[in-house]
């Protein structure tokens, strides 16, 4: 059975909401990522209403690609840095009863609490009964929305019933630019003040509108906010106090209730930015679309029509076999695709945006984009691929800056950042503050050039999917082939070997960064990085057979690339040094095998959580380069993302034996010695070891799965969820429990469903064809809906058949395992 490592929020049999009962203070924050609402072009974290900055409290409201750079003086080193900035807070909205104070759930007696989001709906709902220090007591209910049918919108209702009361409340709303960036603790001692210019007016009877602009990127951003006040359904006329203060426009009222009435607070909001399509000018647009938007009702409606209709696409339905899960896997699963959904969504195809590492729910890692785009896009390829074809393009427009980084780096080709942000040049800190020693540490993470390898990876399996071939010739294919020649440029030959090399460069594993006695950090022969080069020069060299031959050569002509280089790429392929140590274990750098043991029990029973050791060892005046001790996956990367039969072909070209056991071997060397202080790692080792040992694994996609609910990495959630970590989960139960890939032109599947579930069923997309998918232990069925789109070919057990659309095939399964001939049964 699947079972947590740490107490769940949610409630066990709610399968579509995220519940919390009672406020504590302590778990806010992580509440607030968790809870965060967004539409793929601003997200707003789950802050109370009326909440400011505080150490309980942090609003955040961020614009897809909404970045600022600045430098700060600190510790005696000039630091530049670019930022997810946080914009203004539209949920300003606050009460207060009788002119007492304004209304803070922490100096009230609490007699209910209850948080709920509703994952199917996405909306946030609040309800607190509460008694004040005068003995009144109230209701207070509060529904939130990002409306993904409009991507400006936001919204929220409050309501507010004097149970036992008669007296005047007052209602504030307001637009609250007094923000900086503090939501990182690794970053608090930066400058975080990025919005200057700040304007304010009050519009018409209703509104308030607030103009800001960032102040090195000039990023104009508008928020526009209308309140609407009802009691017992009227609708509340009278004059508003205006509140205007630097940085903050507001308007409040007073009413009078009686005991028993209701006041409802109807706030819409708007956010548009001076980088908008199809606008005159930000605040202009954002003030039009206020006064046309309805009531909260009617936005509602709306945003939820967009929600069923995501969530007919991409709902994962498991059935479990007998005893109920002890984790909410239905409910976990939905949570995880919730936040893709609304970090990246149909939105986001007409912005020029990558993935962030921490979605757009906090500042942890300044909003930058890494690698984890190749844990999210299979989740996206298989569904709504025109969502990867279009944050493919954000690495495009910047190849310019990758070339760039290349030839300052005396290499050829494009050279990929390993952090990315507005521009696409590498925005990694030069060093960082390690807080157990207070000492600057020189951050050499740049070095992973394997980010160019992974977009090279994200091409071909987007076009593996979708056979997009306008997107290969035109964007797709002078990615892979600037990559390529930087591979190749990088890569230098040992004469002694009769092998190429690659020097200077780090793993995803990022304890170690350099030899441990090397005067400059850089490793050898990163096994992993060594085999993805050779796998992107052999990708690139079939895209240059799939190009029609005028735009072949348009782009040879046109990137300098000649027919000596290519012979070069396919030398290369084939003579690329991986380093071994002991009995078939591959080295997951050269010299790895030299490196001491460490000690695990001991750093463990001294510190009970060891995942960040590097930060540990260097309090110590140590160094995790001294010892076989890895943060997250690295060489097991390869067990990750191909095959045994695909490595078998890689290793083979290269001329290394890859025995039958080496896999399973590898992994669980590697297992033992690595601390997983990166969620993505727990998603890794789940994958790999799913179907070899399945206990193992199961722990692993537990770990992986509740990430971010049982805040693992014991204060990391507050500051933004785990993207990659989410969408990993999701992709662990469509494709290990299906066994999906493309291969050849062919739709291949080898399901094999854990014990614990009965039946699995989803929907997929596959060159025009939507299919929906059902695997139990006894049979896989597939059936189309479309009915004009090409047949395609489908395999099984080795065996492929022909599927058309509108059909549905069965084929039987022996005991969740292929039959070695499987016989389909056509249907309909």
């Amino acid at each position: 059975m699947l079972t947590s490592t740490g107490s769940l929020p949610a409630q066990p049999g709610s399968v579509w909401s995220l519940v919390f009962d009672g406020f504590e203070p302590d778990k806010e924050g992580i509440r607030e990522a968790l809870c965060t609402l967004g539409n793929g072009y601003f997200a707003t974290r789950a802050a109370a209403c009326g909440a400011v900055a505080d150490g309980v409290h942090y609003p955040g409201t961020y614009v897809a690609g909404g970045y600022n750079r600045l430098k700060t003086d600190i510790a005696g080193r000039v630091v530049e840095n670019e930022d997810l900035v946080n914009f203004p807070n539209w949920l300003s909205l606050q009460f207060r009863i009788a002119g007492g104070a304004w209304f803070d759930v922490r100096s009230v007696t609490i007699l209910s609490y209850r948080q709920e989001l509703d994952l199917r709906r996405g909306i946030l709902c609040l309800a607190i009964r509460f008694e004040d220090t005068m003995r009144r007591r109230s209701l207070l209910q509060e529904q939130r929305l990002v409306s993904m049918s409009d991507m400006h919108l936001g919204a929220l209702q409050l309501t507010l019933m004097a149970e036992n009361w008669s007296g005047p409340v007052t209602i504030r709303s307001g637009i609250d630019g007094r923000i900086v960036n503090a939501g990182a603790k690794l970053y608090q001692k930066f400058n975080g003040v990025h919005l200057e210019e700040l304007t304010g007016e009050i519009v018409g009877e209703d509104t308030v509108f607030l103009m800001a602009r960032t102040s090195q990127s000039q990023l104009g951003v508008a928020e526009a906010a209308r309140m609407q006040m009802f009691t017992n359904g009227r609708r509340i006329e009278g004059q508003r106090t205006a509140i205007e203060e630097q940085g903050y426009i507001g308007q409040e009222q007073t009413i009078v209730l009686e005991q028993g009435d209701v006041v409802t607070v109807e706030k819409l909001a708007a956010v548009y930015t001076s980088r908008d399509n199809a606008i005159s000018e930000c605040g202009l647009a954002a003030r039009k679309a206020v006064a046309r938007a309805g009531r909260f009702d009617a936005v509602r409606a709306d945003h939820e029509l967009i929600w069923d209709h995501l969530w007919h696409r991409f709902d994962v339905r498991i059935k479990h076999a007998g005893a109920e899960f002890k984790l909410n896997i239905p409910m976990l699963l939905r949570l995880n695709m919730f936040h893709l959904l609304q970090t990246i969504s149909l939105h986001s195809i007409g912005l020029d945006i990558g993935v962030p590492a921490r979605g757009w729910t906090g500042e942890a890692y300044q909003g930058h984009i890494f690698w984890d785009e190749l844990f999210i896009f299979p989740f996206f390829n298989y569904r709504l691929p025109e969502i990867t074809r279009a944050l493919l393009t954000y690495r495009y427009r910047r190849l310019g800056e990758a070339r760039v980084a290349a030839r300052a780096a005396g290499y050829k080709g494009a050279m990929f950042p390993w952090q990315s942000g507005s521009d696409g040049q590498e925005e990694t800190d030069t060093f960082n503050l390690n807080p157990r020693s207070n000492r600057w540490v020189p951050d050499n993470s740049y070095l992973q050039r394997h980010v160019g390898s992974a977009i090279a990876y994200n091409v071909w399996q987007y076009f593996q999917v979708t056979r997009d071939i306008e997107f290969l010739q035109f964007y797709g294919a002078e990615l892979m082939l600037e990559i390529a020649c930087f591979w190749s440029s990088i890569a230098r030959f040992n004469a002694e070997r009769g092998r190429y090399e690659i020097s200077g460069v780090m793993g995803p594993d990022e304890f170690h960064d350099a030899d441990p006695d090397a005067a400059a950090p850089g490793l050898n022969n990163n096994a992993y990085t060594n085999v993805m080069a050779v796998w992107v020069l052999c990708r690139t060299m079939d895209v240059l057979d799939l190009l029609a031959g005028t735009r072949r050569t348009e782009l040879m002509a046109r990137l300098g690339i000649t027919s000596d280089d290519i012979a070069r790429w396919d030398d290369v392929s084939r003579r690329m040094y991986v380093p071994f140590h002991d009995d078939g274990i591959i080295s997951q750098f050269e010299g790895y095998g030299m490196l001491q043991e460490l000690d695990w029990q001991k750093y463990r029973t001294r510190y009970g959580n060891i995942q960040r050791l590097d930060l540990i060892l260097e309090a110590e005046n140590d160094s995790p380069n001294r010892y076989k001790a890895s943060k997250q996956a690295d060489l097991v990367m390869l067990f990750y993302l191909f095959s045994s039969e695909e490595l078998g072909e890689l290793f083979g070209r290269l001329g290394y034996p890859l025995a039958y056991d080496t896999i399973p071997k590898n992994v669980m060397y590697y297992a033992a010695r690595t601390s997983h202080g990166s969620t993505l790692c727990r998603v890794v080792y789940a994958w790999v070891l799913a179907r070899a040992d399945r206990p193992s694994a199961m722990t692993f996609f537990a770990e992986a799965l509740q990430s971010d609910v049982s805040d693992i990495q014991h204060g990391t959630t507050a500051e933004g969820v785990h993207l990659g970590a989410m969408a990993g989960t999701v992709d662990q139960v469509l494709r290990v429990s299906t066994g999906i890939e493309v291969k050849d032109d062919v739709l291949r599947f080898n399901p094999e469903l854990p014990p614990e579930i009965e039946c699995l069923d989803m929907r997929i997309r596959y060159r025009g064809h939507s299919i929906d998918l059902r695997v139990t232990h006894d049979a896989l069925s597939l059936r189309g809906e479309d009915l004009d789109a090409a047949p395609i070919s489908l395999s099984v057990a080795g065996t492929t058949h022909a599927f058309s659309s509108g059909t549905t095939r069965v084929f039987q399964l022996n005991n969740g395992k292929p039959n070695p001939d499987p016989v389909p049964i056509e249907q309909g």
